[in-house]
C-alpha cells in the first residue's frame, strides 16, 4: 500500500527504529541494512532515556552491531529533532573517532528529509565546527575524546561510545585513566546531577573496564547481548505500535543473518577464548582463566 509523504514523515517522526534505518541508508547508500530484534530493544531503551524514564543505561553488544550508528549518530539527531534545546556530550577513546561520529550526525541533520521532519531544529551558523555544533535553540552536540578538557561545558545527556580502545584494555594504567576521567571529569558535567542521563555503549574488554567500574558504584540499567545466547532471553518493550516481545533461545546467535553460529565458531578460534568472552559474549574473565 502506497503511503503519502505526510504519512511517511509521521512514521519517521514517531518510530525511532524507522528513523535509524532511514539514517543508515543516508550514510551508507551502497550497504544493505539488515534488521534484527536487538535493534528494536536498544531503540526502546534509548527512547526511555530521551523521555526521562531511564537515567543510567549500559548497552553491551559485539562489534559491528550498529551500536554507534544507533546511539552516537541517530539517537543524538533524533533527540535534537524532538528537543532542539537538548545539550549532548559524546565521548569516545580517540578524537578521530569522536569527530567521525559527529560528522555523520551532522550530515543527517542537514539533509532535506531531516529538516522536513524537524523544521524547528536548525543549526546555528555561528558555531559549526565538526566537533561542536549548536542548534538555533542553543542545544548542541559536543564530541570529545576520553581525557579531553570539558571546563565550562555541561550537558543534559552524556554518551560514552567505546571509551576504551581494545588493544589498551590489558593496561591497568589505561583502564584507570578512563575510569578516573569518568569519575573526576565527565560525570560532573551533567547540568542536573539527579535527572541528567548517561549512556555507556561498548563491547566488554576487561573485568575492570568502565562498565565494570560504574556497576560497582551505581544502579544502572544493563542491556547485554552476547553473540551466542548463554540462556533464554526475553524482552517486553514499548513500541509506537504497542507492547512487543523479542528474544531468543540459549545457544542462538544474536544476528544469524550477519553472523551465523558457524562464523562465530571460527571467530572464537581466531580471537582466542579470552577475547571472545569479553568482546563477543560480554562476559570478561580473568586473563589467567582464559
Amino acid at each position: 500500500m502506497k503511503i503519502s509523504r505526510e504519512e511517511c514523515q509521521a512514521f519517521l517522526r514517531t518510530d525511532f527504529v524507522a528513523f535509524v534505518q532511514r539514517g543508515f541508508y543516508e550514510l551508507n547508500p551502497e550497504t544493505k541494512y539488515l534488521h534484527n530484534w536487538h535493534i528494536d530493544v536498544i531503540a526502546a531503551f534509548l527512547e526511555q532515556c530521551r523521555t526521562g524514564m531511564s537515567r543510567r543505561l549500559i548497552i553491551n553488544v559485539p562489534p559491528r552491531s550498529l551500536k554507534s550508528h544507533m546511539t552516537s549518530i541517530s539517537f543524538v539527531a533524533w533527540l535534537l529533532g524532538h528537543n532542539p534545546a537538548a545539550q549532548v556530550i559524546c565521548a569516545s577513546y580517540a578524537q578521530d573517532l569522536a569527530d567521525k561520529l559527529a560528522t555523520d550526525c551532522r550530515s543527517l541533520m542537514v539533509t532535506e528529509w531531516y529538516q522536513d521532519l524537524f523544521p524547528a531544529t536548525g543549526l546555528a551558523m555561528r558555531r559549526q565546527t565538526v566537533r561542536d555544533f549548536m542548534t538555533t535553540e542553543k542545544g548542541f552536540r559536543l564530541a570529545t575524546s576520553v581525557g579531553g578538557v570539558l571546563t565550562g561545558r555541561g550537558a543534559d545527556f552524556i554518551i560514552m561510545d567505546d571509551p576504551l580502545k581494545p588493544d589498551e584494555a590489558l593496561s591497568e594504567t589505561q583502564r584507570r585513566a578512563v575510569n578516573d576521567w569518568y569519575d573526576h571529569t565527565l560525570v560532573s558535567r551533567l547540568n542536573d546531577k539527579r535527572n541528567g542521563c548517561i549512556i555507556l555503549i561498548m563491547q566488554r574488554l576487561h573485568e575492570d573496564d568502565l562498565v565494570g567500574h560504574v556497576l560497582r558504584q551505581d544502579d544502572w540499567q544493563l542491556l547485554k547481548f552476547p553473540a551466542i545466547a548463554e540462556e533464554d532471553e526475553s524482552y517486553l518493550i514499548q513500541t509506537p505500535y504497542g507492547l512487543k516481545t523479542f528474544g531468543r533461545r540459549q545457544g542462538e546467535a544474536l544476528h544469524p543473518e550477519r553472523e551465523p553460529l558457524e562464523l562465530l565458531a571460527r571467530m572464537r578460534e581466531t580471537q582466542n577464548e579470552y577475547n571472545f568472552a569479553g568482546q563477543y559474549q560480554q562476559a570478561p574473565s580473568p586473563l589467567a582463566e582464559a
